[in-house]
């Protein structure tokens, strides 16, 4: 099988990529990223692997990425918005490009990365965003599965980035205290999730809300992963109130930038069922520690 992959200097990209060895049936990829130093960031790949460069807005390099794809896997997306880039660019856009695309190209399965969360009715710009991408895929015509994914940990995330930064220091001051429910899954596990998904029987026409094992406040992952770093922090909080208050001022001046939809995002409580995505996908989900060491990895290589 061969599979295309949107966003592949991602996370998410570089684990489907760099753990293709594992799978029993045999695939090979097309890599597609929109600059050389994005190709820079993708891990060695096999002979039977390639880099394409696509841009969004130009559909010719995109049907020459998919080219021979049986399956496209869609990655791209933003949380905090950057200038020049939206949500409606970054998540809806992207995706509406890679549909007229895919169906141009002969591509039998679309896989779309989305979030918990995500409703194109939502009030908040983002979950919207994410719902609209979902609603463009259910209506391509296309066979498809949606994997919506919570807080990511695990090797190159922005969660194990994130536990670098709180180990580095004694005090750690989080919004409302890191009172929130979080409910991480480890990289390597949407990975997996995404490689199966591209098969034609695999949830097909699926929507799959994939959460980790275990839910508990976004405190306690930092207080667990600094015990298994053999450190100690302390928590102090920093009221969301005022965090909001300050964010909807800046967001008058600057239209870019960490957001009140983002930190609605970041601080929104996830508590779901693990077991029937997990089941309707056919993999092993990580436990809570491992994935934690998984980032404490991603931690030791830059200290």
């Amino acid at each position: 099988m061969h599979i295309t992959i949107t966003g592949a200097n991602s996370a998410i990209g570089q684990a489907i990529l760099s753990r293709s060895e594992e799978e029993s049936e045999p695939m090979s990829f097309t890599a597609a990223v929109r600059s050389e130093r994005a190709a820079g960031q993708l891990p060695p790949l096999p002979d039977d692997c390639r880099v394409a460069y696509i841009t969004y807005d130009d559909p010719d390099s995109l049907c020459s990425a998919f080219t021979d794809a049986q399956s496209v896997i869609h990655l791209a997306g933003l949380l905090i918005e950057r200038p020049g880039s939206s949500y409606e660019k970054a998540n809806v856009e992207t995706t509406r490009a890679v549909v007229e695309a895919a169906r141009q190209s002969a591509v039998k399965k679309l896989v779309l990365i989305s979030a918990v969360g995500s409703d194109e009715s939502s009030a908040n710009r983002y979950f919207r965003s994410k719902g609209q991408a979902e609603a463009l895929v259910r209506a391509s015509g296309l066979a498809y599965t949606i994997l919506r994914v919570p807080l990511l940990l695990g090797r190159g995330t922005e969660g194990a980035a994130a536990l670098r930064r709180h180990l580095s220091r004694p005090t750690v001051r989080l919004i409302g205290g890191g009172r929130h429910l979080d409910q991480p899954l480890d990289v390597g596990d949407v990975a997996a999730a995404a490689k199966r998904a591209c098969g034609s029987d695999s949830a097909h026409n699926r929507t799959l809300e994939l959460v980790g094992p275990v839910t508990l406040q976004h405190r306690e992952i930092i207080i667990r992963a600094a015990r298994l770093a053999d450190r100690e922090v302390k928590i102090s909080s920093i009221p969301k109130a005022l965090v909001r208050l300050v964010l909807a001022v800046r967001q008058r001046f600057a239209a870019a930038g960490f957001s009140t939809d983002a930190l609605e995002v970041i601080t929104a409580n996830t508590r779901l069922d693990p077991a029937p995505a997990a089941a309707e996908i056919e993999i092993q989900l990580t436990g809570l520690d491992e994935m934690i060491q998984h980032s404490l990895e991603e931690v030791k290589k830059n200290e």
